[in-house]
């Protein structure tokens, strides 16, 4: 069975001191490193949000506080600090991460107007990334899920690989919640067990 592994978004604004940060997010990627090292995958990609300045999910570009929710085209969408703004450092990768064996690379949330949580498609579901399809090209089967931040953009990406059809795992030494409500990522974790993902410990 061919396996992938999708890293979730382990840029500098998500890791320590970034703009937002995930508590502990800097003590996965050691785990994750280990992982590719260990294993054998068919591909690992790595998904980076990129949002161009002007984004809509800022809170700056609405004149809303930070942890405020608006309606968004539709839907609710949480008010976050400015982040992993296209070509700044705090869009890039962390140093730490090892890249060496990485095969390709998904950018998300480009678009100003929607946000993208997940790896595979925005959340208003009108554009995909082209990921699913890039799995099924190369034949995977199965993919296992690391990264930042588990209770956003890793459930939503185990969410969608699932409903396309791949067995879907999640490390959860690989992963850490931002938790802007306490129960945030425990909540995750139940509602990825309800919708087929397995979580690996």
């Amino acid at each position: 069975m061919k396996k992938a592994l999708i890293i979730v978004d382990v840029q500098n604004d998500f890791c320590e001191n970034g703009a937002l940060a995930v508590p502990e997010a800097n003590s996965i990627i050691p785990y994750i490193n280990l992982l590719m090292e260990e294993n054998e995958y068919e591909q690992i990609v790595l998904t980076q949000d990129w949002h161009p300045q002007n984004h809509k999910s800022f809170a700056s570009n609405n004149s809303q506080k930070v942890g405020d929710t608006i309606i968004l085209n539709g839907i609710p969408q949480f008010m976050w600090p400015d982040h992993c703004v296209q070509g700044t450092f705090g869009a890039e990768f962390h140093k730490d991460l090892n890249r060496e064996k990485v095969t390709h690379i998904i950018q998300k949330g480009k678009n100003t107007e929607f946000d993208s949580y997940s790896g595979f498609q925005d959340n208003n579901h009108f554009m995909k990334t082209g990921l699913a399809d890039f799995l099924k090209y190369h034949d995977i089967q199965l993919v296992e899920i690391v990264g930042l931040a588990l209770d956003y953009c890793v459930k939503f990406t185990c969410l969608d690989a699932a409903k396309e059809g791949f067995i879907t795992c999640l490390h959860f030494n690989g992963t850490k919640a931002v938790n802007v409500k306490p129960d945030s990522g425990k909540n995750a974790i139940y509602e990825m067990l309800e919708n087929g993902v397995t979580i690996l410990g």
